[in-house]
This record gives structure tokens, sequence and C-alpha cells, in this order.
């Protein structure tokens, strides 16, 4: 798609974000595979126009609710009110159409985490911080009362998270489909705070007071250990392309998780602890083994690595993260 249809500009103009006449570059944005993403520059705005799709693009049968744009835009609004600058400004939201707009930030300014850490460019204060909002968000949405029905979308996170994830491995892995299920079962009954859902690096922009959190699509009242192992797997993987760094990757992971955890005050740190320990391994595999396998381990050796690492790890889940990374540094030398 190279114009924006119809009810695009219909939203556009709709909403008040441009006037009749008045000129609007429309660039789409790359980097999606759930939503069409429009930039839209006027001579008074730079925003962000979301679309979400029903198929996701991606080589798999993946179909997802539309309705999950209204879950990501409540979301803003929500971290907006409580952590304003670890979220792009919402503007404007249409349910129905499946459409919302939000404050563009430019890549000079807002670099992507994933390109960073991709190019071995790894800070620890990034680390730290990212740990540190993610914190603040899921302890300021344990004391709304409101939030386990706002955001009552089990459907919607199962859907986009645990069938691509969980049980697809559990497809690829017969062996393992008992202990995926159960850590799903656990997942599900811990309904305990605002999770984003997707706190992937792809997903953090590296702003100049505080990290970004963008594309909230499967946003939950549930278990925030899903979104503390989320993270955390991506720095154990994103250390498989750059082996001579690994330490410095570990080092972010540790930084990340020190700076979660010592914010957790809704629930036992430990118990959080045991159950992102536990999820962790699975979705180790599952960026291996799933529907949506990242897209920078092509080797069949790292490959295997990960599954060496992950495999006896769910087979017998551990109580404490450190487990995890030793079980990590011994099986990717």
């Amino acid at each position: 798609m190279t114009a924006p249809d119809a009810a695009l500009q219909d939203f556009f103009l709709r909403t008040g974000l441009g006037k009749p006449g008045e000129p609007a570059q429309w660039t789409p944005l790359a980097g999606g595979v759930s939503s069409d993403i429009w930039r839209v520059l006027t001579p008074r705005h730079d925003i962000c126009i979301k679309r979400a799709l029903p198929q996701l693009k991606v080589q798999a049968d993946w179909h997802a609710p539309i309705s999950r744009n209204a879950s990501e835009w409540e979301w803003l609004r929500f971290v907006a009110s409580h952590v304003p600058a670890a979220v792009p400004e919402p503007l404007a939201h249409d349910a129905q159409a499946g459409l919302f707009a939000m404050r563009f930030l430019p890549a000079h300014d807002y670099p992507v985490w994933k390109t960073q850490l991709l190019e071995g460019r790894i800070s620890l204060a990034t680390a730290a911080s990212v740990g540190a909002t993610l914190a603040i968000i899921h302890g300021a949405s344990t004391a709304d009362a409101s939030l386990p029905g706002r955001f009552d979308t089990t459907d919607n996170f199962y859907a986009l998270r645990l069938e691509p994830y969980l049980v697809e491995t559990g497809r690829k892995h017969p062996a393992l489909a008992g202990k995926l299920g159960s850590l799903i079962q656990t997942t599900l009954a811990s309904r305990l705070a605002l999770v984003h859902g997707d706190v992937s690096p792809k997903n953090i922009l590296v702003g100049p007071s505080s990290p970004v959190l963008l594309d909230a699509e499967c946003a939950w009242y549930g278990d925030p250990a899903f979104d503390l192992a989320f993270c955390l797997n991506h720095l154990l993987l994103k250390g498989r392309v750059r082996p001579r760094q690994r330490d410095e990757y570990l080092a972010a992971f540790a930084a990340l998780r020190g700076h979660y955890l010592a914010r957790v005050q809704w629930e036992p740190a430990s118990g959080l602890e045991a159950r992102t320990a536990a999820l962790l391994p699975a979705l180790l595999l599952a960026r291996v083994d799933g529907k949506s396998p990242v897209e920078y381990l092509q080797d069949d050796r790292d490959k295997d690595l990960v599954r060496a690492c992950a495999i006896p790890l769910i087979e017998s889940p551990p109580a404490t993260l450190d487990a995890v990374v030793a079980r990590w540094i011994n099986a990717t030398p």
C-alpha cells in the first residue's frame, strides 16, 4: 500500500488531526506484522496512525481480533496518566474502525533499542531504566480496581501470545506439551497487574528521559511475569548474534532484572521471579520453534543451542533467574 485508503483519511479529518485542503504527507512505516502504521506530517502535527489487521503478516496462519486496537489505546491512556514519558502522547481513537493516533517520535531522538542491541551497543543504564519503568507501570496498575474489568482480554492475549508461542511450541515438541500447558494455566490464573504483552526491544525506544514502550496490542490484566520474561528473553537471544559480547548482554539482563524486582511491592518478589524463571525457557524455545521465530537466528547451530538450554529447564522448571542464566552460559559457550 502506497497511499492511505478512505477510512484512514476520514479518521484523520473527522478527529480534527487534519483540515480539508491542508497539506498532509502520508508515509507507511515498516516493522509491524499486526497493523498498518502510517506517519502523517502536516504543518501543525507529526503523528502516527495505527490500524489493526485481522490476519498478521507472518508465514504461519495467524488471526487475531481487531479489538486489540482498543486495548492498546486504553493501555496508552493508562500509562500516559501515570508515566507520561514512557509512551507517545495518545491523540484520537475510533474503536469501531480499529484505529488510533498518537504523537510520532522521530528516530534521531528516539532510537529503537533492538537496533542498538543487535549492533552491540549495550547500555546498562538503558536496561536498568526499562526494568524500572516496567515495574512502575505494573505497580501503578495494581492500585486501580477498574483495570481487571477494562482489560478482561484473555481471548486476545491467548490468540496473540499463548497460542502462537507456547501452544505452537508444544505442537513442535509433543513431549513438552503437558509442561507448556501447565505453564499456560499458571499464567492465565495469575491476574495481578496490567500486562503490556510484547515488551520486546523492537517495541522500545530509547528516549532522552525514559524508555518509550510501543505496540501494546496484547494488553491484558494478568501476570506481570510474562512481560519481564518476554523482555529478558531477548537479551539472551541477541547475545547469540555477538557471542563475544555475551557477558555484556548478561550484564544488561542482570540490570533489567534487578531494577524491576527491586520495585515489586504488590506481591513477594520471589514468587514473581519464580514464574518469570519458568516462563523464560518456554519463550526461548518459542522464538526458535513457535509461530514467530526471531529473524536474526538463522544458523541451525544457534537454534540447537537455544533448544539445548530451554528444553531441560521446561522439563524441570527453575525457581530463580540465576538458574536460567547458569544453564544459558553452559549451553551457549
